[in-house]
């Protein structure tokens, strides 16, 4: 703490009060009051030397080291705020935000699901976000999750298509919501526990509404899947990336249920989705001493994450920074639009918002 005068602890230095604070200079005098600035300007010109100089000195130390602290809090915003944009179809507006939720409800994910080619995409992104991501969002991002959610719903209701994906999302964010609810003081769910428990109550009659739907067959007397040669049959069903739908067809007829073990069929979805490396690490043999790839899908699909296939996905201009549709132009400055561009998966868009 500086004192009035001479300094007892530093003989022949005295603080002086100035606009700046408290200021420390060398006096040729060992006593005396030190009042204002106004009692040094009667000094000798080697006295105003030494406090103009010490106040310069003062003010410069200052001013580096508030410039230091300047840049580190600009250097810490720059790697801390991403700034993203969304080009909304031929509005051609520009609209900035940093956070999953605002991203969220800034795309228009309520028309894309309208959309098939689009609703495998918004659907596993509903369920990314099911997992990890719910607490993450607002208040309005929690409310806009459920409506678009509620709509996707509906479209498979009314669709009968995409059963058993709609149930897992579901299933999904039913036991995330059930962990956060019973640690409602620890969690960040926003809004009245009893809105939430309505919700959770939502979802519950959705779920039996699913299990309820009876498909019905279309009134149609044409030829039919089974009516097809065999290896057009076969070649139908090699492009099914999903094993369990090759179960479910050869569960219609008995020819299918032939056609379904088929092993260079489950080959080829194996190799599909994993790499070699991950099927060597998991390989079994049947009876007969030869590859049972039937088995080694399932077995490597609890191991590893499955191949992603989409027919359009969000893209990032890295030029812009804006986000739209696969095919959807914006307007972009680049000189070669189209290598500025990066297809997202529903993770790489979850992952442009973690700090």
């Amino acid at each position: 703490m500086p004192f009035l005068g001479q300094d007892w602890r530093s003989p022949g230095q005295s603080w002086v009060k100035t606009a700046d604070g408290w200021t420390r200079f060398l006096d040729e005098k060992s006593g005396g009051y030190v009042g204002d600035i106004s009692s040094f300007c009667k000094k000798d010109d080697h006295n105003k030397e030494n406090l103009f100089n010490s106040l310069n000195y003062d003010v410069a130390a200052k001013k580096r080291k508030k410039d230091l602290l300047n840049n580190k809090a600009k250097t810490q915003c720059f790697h801390q705020e991403k700034w993203i944009y969304v080009h909304k179809g031929s509005t051609k507006e520009r609209h900035g935000y940093c956070t999953l939720g605002e991203a969220f409800n800034r795309l228009d994910f309520s028309s894309a699901i309208l959309d098939s080619r689009r609703f495998n995409y918004v659907v596993r992104l509903l369920e990314l976000i099911a997992k990890s991501q719910l607490t993450s969002l607002s208040g309005i991002a929690q409310k806009n999750y459920m409506n678009i959610l509620e709509k996707v719903v509906q479209k498979v209701l009314e669709d009968q298509q995409n059963i058993r994906l709609i149930r897992e999302l579901l299933q999904t964010l039913y036991t995330s919501l059930c962990t956060l609810v019973q640690r409602v003081g620890k969690s960040v769910l926003v809004g009245n526990i009893n809105m939430w428990v309505h919700r959770m109550e939502s979802i519950l009659h959705w779920q039996q509404q699913l299990n309820n739907i009876q498909i019905t067959r279309p009134p149609f007397k044409g030829t039919t899947f089974t009516d097809l040669p065999l290896c057009l049959q076969l070649n139908i069903m090699q492009r099914l990336s999903d094993g369990r739908d090759l179960v479910s067809l050869g569960q219609v007829a008995p020819d299918l249920q032939v056609l379904s073990e088929d092993r260079l069929l489950w080959k080829k979805l194996c190799q599909y989705h994993f790499t070699d490396r991950q099927i060597r690490k998991r390989l079994i043999l049947s009876d007969k001493g030869q590859l049972d790839w039937k088995k080694m899908y399932f077995k490597l699909i609890r191991c590893y994450p499955r191949k992603e296939q989409y027919g359009d996905t969000l893209q990032l201009c890295r030029h812009c920074h804006i986000l739209s549709w696969k095919g959807t132009d914006h307007p972009c400055t680049a000189n070669n639009p189209e290598t500025c561009s990066t297809s997202l998966s529903p993770q790489d868009f979850i992952n442009l918002f973690r700090f």
